[in-house]
């Protein structure tokens, strides 16, 4: 394993602003990072462990995924592998779309998401407002989800697009490294007592091994636990219908490397939806479907932690994308009567 030399470009961009000095930022890429950790001492109160979650959603883009595009993408152009004006393509279920389409508006790049149908309406809308060309794929993969088919499509694209570039965030190296240089690097600076335990959502699982690679540098007794969907094949488990976006795979990702995670908790969509529900009216934070998942995780796993432990918590996204998901009690009544047959 090894670690890019360089940091996060234009790093100094997302450093807090000192009083003395007059605070303007170049664009709203240098606004992504210096997301808060807080406690959840509402939401586990007397559960004799301390819980803290970072706001991951509070980056600009709405999501952790603008860690990764940032710099992924400015990386790229820093080296030459990305080039001015050329068009980037990408499957994505949504978050990482938009923050890509956020980057490439901000660096003058063309950007076509490979989508399907269980990506959000909302989501769609946000990547077409952001100027990216958006490609629906409606057959399903052998899997029974659409991440097959969607790859097969992207290939399609580069093959007949002159200066495409693919991102791969499945097996770019570039992903994990973001969250190595960049959340992880900030919550190694914003705990001083260490966290026994690390619960985050995974997909690419790039945001897991770049946070757990720096955490473990400065907390080597962590912990790791991968909240994966039931359904998901990451690590093993039987395929099986997901409708939550950003969380689970149909295929194993390349960068995945399970001999770094300790244990894997696979929750279900009602279980996520009900832990987004008791999120928002525990701590008015507005979570998306992987936060909430996070929660079951973190709860389930409760009666075997350690006394007076530390768990920390990282939650991905915000939940106005998931409004007719998460948040709609018909989906909700739809996906208990599923699970009950």
């Amino acid at each position: 394993m090894t670690v890019e030399a360089a940091v996060e470009p234009r790093r100094s961009g997302s450093q807090p602003c000192q009083a003395a000095q007059e605070c303007v930022r170049e664009s709203v890429f240098d606004c992504v990072g210096n997301t808060p950790v807080v406690a959840l001492r509402r939401l586990f109160a007397n559960t004799g462990v301390e819980v803290l979650a970072k706001l991951e959603l509070m980056n600009p883009g709405g999501s952790m995924k603008d860690r990764s595009a940032r710099y992924i993408v400015e990386s790229g152009l820093a080296d030459g592998s990305i080039t001015p004006g050329c068009t980037l393509v990408e499957s994505s279920s949504g978050n990482f779309g938009i923050a890509l389409a956020m980057a490439s508006r901000i660096h003058g790049l063309n950007f076509t998401c490979v989508v399907d149908p269980k990506t959000t309406a909302a989501n769609v809308a946000i990547l077409r407002q952001l100027g990216a060309t958006v490609e629906i794929v409606s057959e399903p993969d052998e899997a029974g989800g659409y991440l097959h088919t969607r790859i097969r499509r992207v290939r399609e694209l580069l093959s007949h697009t002159p200066d495409a570039v693919w991102i791969n965030q499945y097996a770019n190296d570039r992903n994990w490294q973001a969250y190595y240089h960049g959340t992880g690097t900030e919550l190694a600076t914003q705990l001083i007592h260490p966290p026994a335990y690390l619960f985050a959502a995974v997909s690419t699982t790039g945001s897991i091994l770049g946070c757990s690679r720096r955490l473990r540098e400065s907390f080597p007794g962590l912990r790791v636990i991968a909240v994966d969907a039931v359904g998901s094949v990451i690590f093993g488990g039987a395929p099986g219908p997901r409708e939550i976006p950003g969380i689970g795979s149909s295929r194993v990702p390349e960068l995945c490397s399970p001999s770094e995670i300790d244990e894997v908790i696979h929750v279900d969509d009602v279980d996520a939806a009900q832990g987004c529900r008791d999120l928002l009216a525990a701590e008015g934070i507005f979570a998306g479907g992987s936060s909430g998942a996070v929660v079951a995780a973190v709860r389930r796993a409760l009666p075997r932690l350690a006394p007076g432990a530390r768990v920390l918590a990282i939650f991905p996204d915000r939940g106005d994308r998931y409004l007719d998901l998460v948040y709609d009690d018909g989906w909700l009544d739809a996906m208990i009567r599923r699970r009950t047959h």
